[in-house]
């Protein structure tokens, strides 16, 4: 799986602590492997969201993705669930 991550997603990663981005790397390798790894909880997005999927990096974090292809998506968000508001 090739991974594009937005301007946004980039600005959001950096703020983060060191721990929440070691679980992120753990969890972006699972996704690599395979995006509906259970694992991950990857769902699919309601309302005005509905062209993106999300998944768990933990209970508190999330990242917002979508496919481009097949093989291709871009990461686009990561945060808490206020996310969802902000995105």
């Amino acid at each position: 799986m090739e991974i594009f991550y937005s301007p946004q997603f980039e600005r959001e990663y950096r703020r983060l602590s060191f721990d929440v981005k070691e679980k992120i790397k753990k969890k972006e390798r699972i996704f690599r492997e395979n995006p509906f790894d259970p694992r991950l909880k990857t769902h699919k997005l309601h309302g005005r969201l509905d062209r993106f999927c999300a998944f768990s990096v933990d209970y508190r974090f999330r990242i917002i993705f979508g496919f481009l292809g097949e093989k291709k998506v871009r990461f686009h968000a990561v945060d808490d669930h206020s996310v969802y508001e902000r995105f």
